[in-house]
């Protein structure tokens, strides 16, 4: 039996994450896995979420169908354009989605950018940070040596979160079809990390 060297490995990975609902990464505590439209209901209730309406903004996902189209150009669009993309972040032992956690290459940024959001009931107890810096070890293993985030300025708990993963504060900037700057941080990997 061949051994896949490290570059066979995430081409092969690659492969797999190409199905909706295929696992990504696993913690500890936690499975990633591509999002599926089977998942609308759990959209649904995560982007209506008030925390989410506050910090990362009104979606108009006022129906499953909504919440479906959502998906379709979103995560599963990101997954056919990049290979990558946000995934369901769900309990190890249950099964149960979460929250969400990913990469984004959003318009507007040159680089790609790392998000994340949960249901009330699982804030503070460190499955964002256990999800983010998994997916933080992914991106380097896809071979991106800069990350970035943006964040509402506002949200105090998400720039903690960004900064115990790595990244540090680098400019206030403005998305196309936004009035107001955000921060953006950045991790980036010099030549001397592998």
């Amino acid at each position: 039996m061949a051994i896949l060297d490290e570059t066979a490995f995430i081409r092969y990975l690659g492969g797999m994450m190409q199905v909706p609902g295929v696992n990504v990464l696993e913690t500890s505590r936690l499975i990633l896995r591509r999002f599926s439209l089977d998942d609308a209901a759990f959209v649904f209730g995560l982007v209506n979420d008030p925390a989410w309406l506050e910090h990362i903004g009104d979606r108009k996902v006022r129906t499953l169908e909504d919440a479906r189209a959502y998906l379709r150009r979103g995560a599963l669009a990101m997954y056919e354009t990049m290979g990558f993309g946000m995934y369901v972040v769900a309990l190890k032992r249950s099964g149960e989605p979460i929250g969400t956690c990913g990469l984004v290459k959003r318009e507007g940024l040159d680089d790609v950018d790392i998000g994340f959001a949960f249901l009330p009931q699982y804030r503070g107890q460190g499955f964002a940070f256990e999800s983010a810096a998994a997916v933080l070890g992914h991106a380097r293993a896809l071979g991106l040596k800069r990350v970035v985030a943006i964040v509402s300025a506002a949200n105090h708990r998400s720039i903690r979160l960004l900064e115990k993963i790595g990244l540090t504060f680098e400019r206030m900037v403005k998305l196309p079809g936004e009035d107001e700057e955000i921060p953006l941080y950045a991790y980036q990997r010099d030549d001397a990390q592998r």
